[in-house]
């Protein structure tokens, strides 16, 4: 496969292991469960030790399954590099761990997935200081940004409300002060959107979600685009300086959050991504297809009081959604009219199964105030704009015909 010409999403995913050599001529990347690499010359240990040479030093610190899957991911974001870890929590969590320190301050969107919430407020309890703003208004954030705002985060599409950040402006903002700028890419994925367009520093993927796509690999990654100056990033330490300014980032990220932390992804669960991700396309323009289809047919029932989907041009973002991606996403969320139990109709569903994973082929709901957001509290939930009766959707890529079925069904047994 020629590393000049330019192939399409899908050409270059499925054919990338291919640039460059596989043992045994394998299609795919082998699983190589070892986590200790030999080497013939004892300098030669020293030189990959000490970054003069590409290497293995350790499975904690990178793997050559793992490496493939980072690779597969950097080309998917059109990035420089990426690191693989054991979730898409501990791929934010390195942000923390590896890039922040006491004293800082950071800018959050308030829509966020719950556990990164929750983490958020953890890094505020250890001397990091995190004020959360609406970020579908960039001058919300250009608000409380300080002398000490080290990076702003937003996802592209909340989880579960559907609000669409005001990305691009964010993005003028950031590179205008000189801002780490990061954006969770988990709900659209790199076939959606590349935030790089918008001036995205790092990027974040949650592996397990639609990438991997069919819950049965845990994973999450980091890329970065090459559009952030490292060198001029007040935290990287003396001994990461020794390298080049775009790899500053990188090197200390792999360096504090894998090797120090050992939030490392393992080899057995790369290669269930790496298989995964060769149908992300097709996956979701499926699954974006059949949420579309169904987000309209709920809009329409009057047993339905509120649809979120940003496809739909009554959703607040849906210019922006158009602008910037291929489609809507496979994620909606719906309150149904206060008469009907969302319990009951969740339970009268057939083929809509009550779990907590997104981006799974099959479709997934969850009632969202009473399980993922329950820890929060009914005051964070409301300032959130999340209703007690709000249920999630994480549409899957069954056929469409049989999954409205369903979702009307379920309403025509269990209205009130």
């Amino acid at each position: 496969m020629s590393d000049k010409k330019n192939y399409g999403f899908t050409t270059t995913i499925l054919h990338n292991d291919r640039r460059k050599a596989i043992e045994q001529g394998s299609l795919h990347k082998p699983v190589h469960t070892s986590v200790a690499f030999g080497y013939g010359d004892a300098r030669q240990l020293a030189s990959v030790f000490q970054g003069k040479e590409p290497g293995f030093r350790y499975g904690r610190q990178g793997n050559p399954t793992v490496a493939a899957l980072e690779d597969k991911i950097t080309k998917m974001e059109d990035g420089v590099a990426s690191l693989c870890f054991g979730t898409g929590m501990a791929a934010i969590g390195a942000l923390f761990q590896a890039l922040l320190k006491e004293g800082d301050h950071i800018v959050s969107s308030s829509f966020l997935f719950g556990n990164t919430n929750s983490l958020w407020q953890t890094v505020a309890g250890q001397g990091v200081a995190v004020d959360f703003v609406d970020a579908t208004d960039v001058a919300k954030v250009e608000a409380v940004l300080k002398e000490n705002t080290r990076l702003v985060f937003v996802e592209t599409i909340a989880n579960p409300r559907t609000q669409v950040a005001d990305l691009a402006r964010i993005g003028e903002l950031c590179r205008a002060r000189g801002i780490l700028y990061v954006v969770d890419n988990t709900m659209t994925t790199p076939y959606l959107f590349r935030p790089k367009a918008v001036g995205a520093g790092l990027v974040v993927n949650s592996l397990t979600k639609s990438i991997a796509g069919h819950g049965i690999a845990l994973g999450g990654a980091l890329t970065d685009t090459g559009l952030f100056d490292w060198s001029a990033y007040p935290n990287i330490a003396a001994n990461f300086r020794k390298q080049p300014g775009s790899a500053q980032g990188m090197a200390q990220l792999r360096a504090k959050a894998l090797r120090d932390f050992g939030a490392a992804l393992g080899p057995e669960a790369a290669h269930h991504i790496a298989v995964g991700a060769e149908t992300l396309a097709l996956r979701m323009e499926r699954t974006c297809a059949n949420a579309l289809a169904l987000a309209r047919m709920l809009d329409a029932d009057e047993r339905v009081s509120a649809v979120h989907y940003p496809g739909l041009a009554s959703h607040p973002q849906h210019g922006i959604t158009r602008e910037l991606f291929r489609a809507g996403g496979s994620l909606l969320s719906f309150e149904l009219r206060e008469d009907i139990d969302p319990f009951d109709y969740l339970n009268r569903l057939q083929l809509g199964i009550p779990a907590s994973n997104l981006g799974d082929t099959r479709t997934l709901v969850i009632p969202v105030a009473h399980t993922i957001f329950f820890e929060m509290g009914a005051e964070r939930r409301a300032s959130m704009g999340i209703a007690e009766s709000l249920i999630r959707v994480s549409v899957g890529i069954e056929d469409p015909d049989d999954l409205l079925e369903d979702f009307r069904s379920a309403l025509d047994g269990a209205q009130g």
